[in-house]
């Protein structure tokens, strides 16, 4: 009967030990908040991705502590910097708790990269500790929130750790983002490096002006445009780089509000890498649909509930009338004119047509806008 009684208190105390729920792991919290978030419940998510960039470091300091551990034997010493003796001794002497995290280090970043080097493997656990996904979501919950000074704070930060995101295209959209606010606090100037660092980055086509060729590339299409028109422009060029679309389009209505020159090349670029999108999607749907004119293009496009989506998304009539503005700032009068003609014959541009219809009737270079 004794022993009952005692099996009963030590149940009565181990119980709560057992019953805890598990902690889920850093990655899983991450998906949690995400949860959270998507239901508007951002109280919740954003103690989510708290937990998880706090686990995400937690794990990996300690993973750190046990390579230094392995690290700092003397045997271990004496063998030098080869990872791959490190490791052999770390599997012969059953160090277990480093090899798991040479292994994790594996997982998240090359063996080959460390060049065979135990010190150089255990220094990139410093970055590892880092989670900018977690840094992201936080910001999104300040943005949300309204703090755009704290959210803006957290993207700058998710951005510096890009080294380690899981995706490494992600970059670009935590630039995306940086610059959003920014145009939105009015610091146009920041807004504006950022916007040409992400064009710089990421466009081949856009080099400095020491790049001969594709100097004398982007002259030759200005020529085509401005000698041969629309049309046969777009015949002669496709350029479908996504990723550089919304930075050239808002760096074009920027400069173009401001009476900037360099308007007409940014908006050029949007204008092309725009119908080099609708006119893939046009062939992939038609097998045999080849561009004649400008105006068929706009026929099949109101046919189509993918690109009426796609052109109402990146404003596509905005930055055909801006282009033309653009053009014709820079004297280039007959063609500005040809692009205005576009939406003059589109009434579904709405405020665009009614502007390009006003333009044709009484040219003039649209009001400069002064910013701060």
């Amino acid at each position: 009967m004794k022993k009952v009684i005692i099996f009963a208190v030590f149940l009565a105390f181990t119980f709560p030990v057992f019953a805890q729920p598990a902690v889920p792991p850093w990655w899983l919290s991450l998906e949690y908040g995400k949860q959270r978030f998507r239901t508007q419940n951002y109280g919740d998510a954003l103690l989510l991705f708290e937990d998880a960039r706090r686990d995400r470091r937690a794990m990996y300091e300690q993973m750190e502590r046990d390579l230094i551990s392995l690290l700092s034997i003397n045997e271990v010493r004496r063998i030098g910097d080869s990872l791959d003796r490190v490791e052999r001794y770390s599997v012969d002497r059953r160090y277990n708790a480093a090899f798991a995290a040479l292994q994790e280090l594996y997982h998240r970043v090359p063996k080959s990269s460390f060049n065979n080097s135990a010190s150089s493997a255990l220094a990139a656990f410093d970055k590892l500790k880092n989670y900018p996904e977690a840094e992201y979501w936080i910001g999104e919950v300040y943005r949300v929130e309204g703090e755009l000074g704290l959210a803006l704070a957290q993207y700058r930060k998710a951005y510096s750790m890009r080294d380690v995101l899981e995706d490494p295209g992600f970059s670009v959209s935590l630039q995306y983002n940086i610059a959003s606010i920014l145009m939105t606090r009015q610091e146009y100037t920041e807004m504006e490096r950022v916007y040409l660092s992400i064009i710089s980055e990421n466009d081949s086509q856009w080099a400095s002006s020491s790049d001969a060729s594709i100097s004398f590339a982007r002259s030759s299409m200005t020529r085509t445009l401005t000698e041969h028109g629309i049309n046969r422009f777009l015949e002669l060029y496709r350029y479908n780089n996504g990723t550089v679309e919304q930075a050239h389009r808002l760096l074009g209505f920027y400069y173009a509000a401001q009476g900037r020159t360099s308007a007409e090349q940014h908006l050029m670029f949007a204008f092309l890498i725009h119908n080099t999108v609708i006119i893939e999607e046009l062939r992939r749907n038609q097998f045999d649909f080849t561009f004649t004119t400008f105006d068929v293009l706009l026929q099949e496009i109101n046919k189509n509930r993918l690109l009426l989506n796609y052109i109402d998304e990146i404003e596509y009539f905005k930055t055909i009338y801006y282009f033309g503005a653009s053009l014709y700032r820079n004297g280039k009068a007959a063609i500005a004119r040809t692009v205005w003609s576009i939406l003059a014959s589109a009434p579904q541009a709405g405020e665009w047509h009614n502007r390009a219809v006003s333009q044709l009737r009484n040219p003039r270079p649209d009001p400069i806008v002064e910013m701060p």
